[in-house]
């Protein structure tokens, strides 16, 4: 859309202001600029100057709202220069990802990639390291180049990296023999070197979640994670030096603006706004240096840690400077030598008000002017050209604007732009749909693997609970080497009731699995007895549960469909209107569920699906779509929720997303006055309100709709057994969408297809900023100074205290702390159904500044307005609620902020500290966050399958609850359960994995796991090709596994079930066997094989010869018994 930028010419100031700026004439003032006219004109002096642009703003939001529009503008992309958090509380570990964005920016600036810069003021102050510095500090790798792999991997620490055992977020590095894994701030996705020696043998990018390569590299570069560098302690070793030494680490001030290409033109959007958030800021931040003072913490006399507002100035007006304004001001940051005003109209966008599109447009064309109107879509520039055609009004329509119209013309092109423009006395105009269709262009690189389902094993650690088919649940304790047949081996070590102790081969590990209940606890499981029959009866019990269960989905789902239901019509241009109205980019899980719920729709049966998706996942969307496609058809739509909260929230939402549609909405709630709830309901029975919203007072006998079409019912776990029978009644022959905000696992989700409709959104919404996170030792100044930050920006906070008892002196402690005119409320389970939800409508309405609640919050509202958490005894959390419970805050554009407490000097157990670790690495790094997910999952599916289910569940372990239940709907859907085989097979050949392939014992154990489930060529060959891409080519031990693995799954399919070696002679043990085929088999192996058939299984012995290898000849018989026998001559 480069062509609008050829209005600026016929606006007088433009080329005033090039002028100035040009002679030296800086600082220059325009007035008279909404956003988007300073979008415009930005734009516009980058491309008549042809320098890079550099837009100052008050805030992100601004920034990056300028930012979209200047690329609509030009199609260049822009880099944003935002604020970091200083870290000053003493030993905190914090997130870092606003450091990792703007070390990105500084490198990009460094290497003259920028064209356009945003930039927030608080950005612009901070101090940081030279640009020196950072060039010095950037480690590049080439391919065909020579490095040493130690010395990099201390050149990587000397950059901040962390060495760990598996890269997974950025500012981690891994070296493993010659491979060596990086995750840069300057890549999307970690890179891993291949070294031969010490040469470059081959480099690509790949996916933390799988490890596995997924692109080519030529060329890497490593920068440093840290603003801060670290320095060399007197050891050798390198010390990151925490924020507060950052004036004694660059004794010379340099920040960003020393990082600004030096050609670039500087503009302050909205100068006086600019200049009140920077004074702000820096007010802020002596109070915080004047707490860290108090606390102890010796800054030396001159520490400043950001410019002061003038010192900024100045080193600005070494550039041509511009302030553009809204309106002219006498309070500019400098005094102007040159003044505009250039009267900039902003018009409103149009949005799929097509009607009011051509009202505009007739004015528009009678005053001559030439308009230029941006859509979403080339579909819907025609759509829009067919109904101006209607209208009599001529237009052309010209996709990608190759010129601009003529006066009084009109030109129709597909673009997007946060609003319409035109200058007062410029022949041209500009209208716009929206911004929402230029925004989802974008389309986020997605690999299957973010949707890989976590493995139950990965994070087996000594101490955790495991189940083996046969012998129940036992404890890992850890693994162990021990020599069989003067080969050492590694065993599995696992401890059952009393002292009974069992070694299973590490082979075998694909028979066992970790034991996932629902709940946190488990210390005190009851282990399985070795040879008793407790595990026997259990899984008896579950089998039968199972069956009932299976038995009544199937019962449930062939009801439904053979009963009659309503087909409604595919989509109509309305129905697109409306979707195309979502000011968001949907994430791909919420295309594919409204895919899935449209199509059950316009099935001639009634629908019942459940979708499942974390709260602001954009489930609501989903299911609104789903509203309007219902009312589209003239029929009418009820939710149904189970709180007062929830039923309010929905209303809220609804209002606004139908605000355009001629849509009537009502809400029936303890909130609604007699007279309003009457006039509802008279409005539900006649047919004029298309959308009822309400709690289980929509069940009650006084409720007729005239023609219900689709019921939403959200949370349906939370309703009694009496409303759910109502429910059903109401639910016999509508469509119904039940929504859970509790992700459940994919597995439960395949086990139940059929007979179960589910969709899952699992994928966050992208425009989610990271929730700055810190996890730091109580104290209450510091948590004290946290609140009152977010309540001086207007926000609320959550402060979580996880115990009843002593609730209410918490927030009487946080109401002295923070004074009276601080509105404090509590929130827990024991309080009563009125009284919780009392509190949380004062908190969504804004009432409440500090909610001091339990974990009540986890399955929470959605306040946009809370963005600051703080949680107490963060250790006793699982990293699961943890992570859900971190979710509640960072639902707007603005930074949220997480402070996750332990006791002061308290002693912690050795769980609790494995926790707190665990803690910190997913607060640095995000690691650990889909074993998070998976415990998360477990609990869902203990909701969905209800409490009785859930007992089983927790009996036997998910993994074997899931396997059983598979082979119950396979029986009840009259289909035979594949009865597999399993084959064991031990052999003394050397078969492990060595700690020098591969150093850390819990990827050892992961592999071994994978290993053992191979069950084809193909599995083989792609673990050995995962096995070369992570460590390098693997050694004999290695290989050999994978063999016996293949051995195993061969000897299986042919009847075995056992084969073992006892010094030179091979044992197999037979299930089935054919006496032909072991008759033939006799005949190649002379006086070597003997064969003795038992009761229920036969046994093949095999002498081995002086120095022949038992895998090899093991895997020759298994294939001559397998092999077809000799056809005999006729």
């Amino acid at each position: 859309m480069k062509e609008l930028l050829h209005i600026l010419q016929q606006v007088p100031q433009f080329p005033a202001l090039v002028q100035a700026l040009e002679t030296g004439q800086s600082p220059a003032a325009v007035s008279g600029l909404s956003r988007i006219h300073r979008a415009h004109f930005a734009a516009g002096l980058g491309t008549a100057l042809d320098r890079p642009v550099v837009m100052v703003c008050a805030d992100e939001d601004e920034a990056q709202a300028l930012g979209r529009d200047i690329t609509a503008f030009t199609g260049w992309s822009v880099t944003l220069i935002g604020s970091r958090e200083f870290n000053f509380y003493n030993g905190a570990v914090a997130s870092h990802q606003g450091e990792h964005s703007r070390l990105a920016a500084f490198y990009a600036m460094a290497q003259g990639e920028c064209k356009v810069i945003t930039a927030t003021v608080e950005g612009l102050l901070q101090r940081t390291l030279s640009p020196e510095e950072l060039l010095e500090h950037v480690v590049t790798i080439c391919s065909g180049g020579s490095y040493d792999p130690t010395q990099l991997a201390d050149a990587l620490s000397a950059l901040g990296y962390t060495r760990c055992d598996q890269v997974e977020g950025v500012g981690q590095f891994a070296l493993r023999g010659g491979i060596l894994d990086v995750f840069s701030p300057a890549q999307d996705h970690p890179v891993r070197v291949e070294f031969w020696d010490t040469d470059v043998d081959s480099m690509g990018l790949f996916d933390p979640a799988t490890q596995r390569r997924v692109g080519h590299l030529d060329k890497a570069v490593f920068l440093p994670v840290r603003e801060v560098l670290p320095q060399r302690q007197e050891d050798g070793t390198w010390q990151q030096v925490p924020d507060h030494q950052l004036p004694q680490r660059y004794p010379v001030a340099h920040t960003a603006v020393h990082h600004l290409p030096p050609d670039a033109v500087v503009c302050l959007s909205e100068s006086t706004r600019v200049s009140e958030r920077g004074k702000n800021w820096l007010w802020q931040l002596d109070e915080d240096l004047k707490t860290l003072v108090e606390s102890g913490v010796q800054l030396g006399k001159h520490a400043t840690f950001a410019l002061t507002f003038p010192q900024l100035m100045e080193e600005l007006q070494q550039f041509p400077l511009c302030f553009l304004d809204s309106f002219s001001t006498s309070t500019l940051p400098l005094p102007p030598k040159a003044l505009f005003n250039a009267q900039g109209r902003q018009l409103s966008t149009f949005g799929a008000n097509l009607d009011s599109a051509a009202a505009d447009l007739t004015q528009l064309q009678s005053a001559k002017t030439g308009t230029v109107v941006l859509v979403g879509s080339e579909q819907q520039a025609l759509n829009l050209q067919a109904l101006l055609r209607e209208k009599k009004i001529r237009s052309a329509v010209d996709f990608q604007l190759h010129e601009l119209p003529a006066p009084g013309g009109i030109t129709i092109a597909v673009g997007g732009l946060s609003a319409g423009f035109d200058y007062i006395g410029c022949p041209f105009a500009v209208l716009t749909q929206g911004q929402s269709q230029g925004k989802r262009k974008g389309k986020r690189l997605k690999h299957a693997a973010d949707r890989r389902r976590v493995d139950s094993f990965t994070d087996l650690t000594p101490g955790d609970l495991v189940v083996h088919e046969h012998h129940g649940i036992g404890r890992f304790v850890g693994m162990t080497k021990m020599k069989v047949d003067g080969i050492d081996k590694d065993y599995i070590k696992l401890a059952y009731a009393g002292t009974d102790t069992l070694y299973l081969p590490a082979t075998q590990l694909d028979s066992i699995s970790k034991y996932i209940g629902g709940g946190d606890d488990t210390q005190h499981k009851k282990l399985s007895k070795l040879g008793g029959t407790e595990w026997e009866r259990a899984k008896s019990r579950t089998r039968a549960a199972v069956k009932d269960l299976a038995k009544g989905l199937i019962q449930l789902y062939a009801q439904r469909q053979r009963q009659p239901g309503y087909a409604f019509a595919p989509d109509s241009a309305w129905q697109r209107e409306f979707e195309d109205d979502f000011p968001y980019q949907e994430t791909e899980d919420q295309l594919r569920s409204i895919a899935e719920i449209k199509k059950d729709m316009e099935a001639p049966r009634p629908m019942d699906r459940l979708l499942c998706g974390d709260v602001g996942y954009g489930k609501t969307e989903v299911a609104l779509r789903a509203i309007m496609k219902c009312v589209l058809d003239g029929k009418q739509a009820a939710i149904l929720v189970p709180t007062t909260v929830l039923a309010r929230q929905h209303y809220l939402t609804a209002k606004a997303r139908f605000a355009k549609y001629p849509v009537e909405i009502e809400v029936v709630s303890r909130f609604r006055t007699q007279t309003q709830m009457k006039n509802a309901l008279m409005g539900v029975e006649d047919g004029s309100v298309d959308i009822l919203i309400g709690t289980h007072r929509l069940l009650q006998k006084d409720v007729h709709f005239k023609n219900l079409g689709l019921l939403v019912v959200d949370e349906e776990q939370r309703f009694g057994v009496t409303h759910k029978e109502r429910l059903k009644e109401l639910a016999r022959q509508v469509d119904v969408l039940t929504l859970s905000a509790t992700p459940i696992p994919r597995t439960l989700n395949m086990a139940l297809s059929g007979i179960r409709d589910m969709s899952a959104i699992e994928e966050p919404p992208s425009n989610r900023q990271p929730v700055q996170t810190y996890v730091l030792e109580h104290n209450w100044s510091v948590l004290a100074d946290a609140m009152r930050r977010e309540l001086e920006r207007g926000g609320q906070v959550y402060y979580l205290h996880n115990r009843v008892d002593t609730i209410h002196a918490t927030a009487v402690k946080i109401q002295d702390m923070l004074g009276e005119d601080v509105t404090v409320a509590v929130g827990h389970g024991k309080m009563s159904q009125e009284e919780l939800s009392d509190v949380m409508t004062r908190m969504g309405d804004g009432e409440v500044d500090v909610l001091v609640c339990t974990t009540i919050i986890e399955t929470g509202i959605d306040i946009a307005n809370a963005n600051t958490l703080i949680i107490e005894d963060a250790d006793k959390l699982g990293l699961a609620q943890l992570h859900q419970i971190r979710g509640r805050v960072g639902r707007s554009t603005r930074k949220a902020y997480a402070y996750m407490t332990y006791r002061t000097g308290k002693v912690l157990s050795e769980i609790a500290t494995k926790r707190l670790s665990a803690i910190r690495e997913y607060a640095e790094f995000g690691s650990g966050f889909r074993i998070a997910m998976r415990d998360l999952e477990i609990r869902g599916a203990g909701n969905l399958l209800g409490p009785e289910q859930s007992g089983f569940l927790m009996s036997v372990g998910y993994d074997l609850y899931l396997k059983l239940l598979e082979e119950a709907v396979l029986a009840e859907k009259g289909e035979v359960p594949v009865q597999v085989r399993e084959c064991t097979a031990d052999l003394s050949v050397p078969a492990s994995i060595p700690e020098r392939y591969v150093p850390s014992a819990q990827q050892r154990m992961d592999l071994y796991r994978r290993i053992a489930r191979i069950r084809t060529e193909e599995d083989g060959d792609d673990v050995t090709d995962e096995l070369i891409d992570r460590f390098g080519d693997p050694p004999r031990g290695v290989n050999n596994l994978i063999s016996i693995a293949l051995l195993r799954s061969q000897a299986a399919k042919c009847g075995m079930v056992d084969i073992s070696q006892k010094g030179a002679t091979l044992r197999f043990t037979l299930e089935e066997f054919d006496l032909q085929a072991i008759a033939n088999l006799g005949g190649q192996y002379p006086a070597r094989l003997l064969f003795t058939p038992g009761q229920d299984k036969g046994l093949l012995t095999l002498k081995l010869k002086q120095g022949e290898d038992p895998l090899r000849v093991a895997q020759q018989l298994v294939e001559k018994y397998t092999a077809p026998l000799p056809q005999k001559e006729a």
